[in-house]
């Protein structure tokens, strides 16, 4: 894996269908985002104060969109953190392996879907946040 900064994650503008019956946007793996698609999830139902997230991914691309409501993710390399706020469901945030995530700040009625790389894969996740910044931390060393 090639080390990934927050600054390599950023919204991507999805294309939007307008109609006088309502909008439509389409997701196409490898065409309007830059990862062949192989899983879908949605979050929904999430009480007030709750966060979701809380980890990292090895391999898995994820674009995340905000369908319903608002919400924030935190990314965070291990060195740098930002917080983009999503609240718009023609717009995705692009998210690389190597980037911790948490999702928070949840408005009432929100639902976070999320567009994936690859099948789940429990190996692929970084559930600790200190061994993260240590695997972060090696792969900086291997490249210098």
């Amino acid at each position: 894996m090639r080390k990934t900064s927050v600054y390599d994650c950023h919204v991507i503008p999805l294309n939007k269908i307008n109609d006088l019956a309502g909008n439509t946007t389409v997701v196409e793996g490898n065409r309007n985002i830059p990862f062949n698609l192989r899983r879908i999830y949605y979050l929904y139902d999430i009480p007030g104060g709750e966060s979701r997230g809380g980890h990292a991914h090895r391999e898995l691309h994820q674009l995340i969109v905000a369908a319903s409501g608002s919400f924030e993710v935190l990314l965070d390399d291990g060195e740098n953190k930002k917080i983009v706020r999503l609240d718009r469901p023609n717009f995705g945030l692009l998210v690389l392996p190597g980037i911790w995530r948490e999702l928070m700040e949840f408005s009432s009625g929100a639902i976070c879907i999320v567009l994936a790389s690859h099948k789940y894969d429990k190996s692929d996740y970084m559930r600790n946040y200190n061994a993260f910044v240590q695997f972060k931390k090696s792969l900086t060393s291997a490249t210098n």
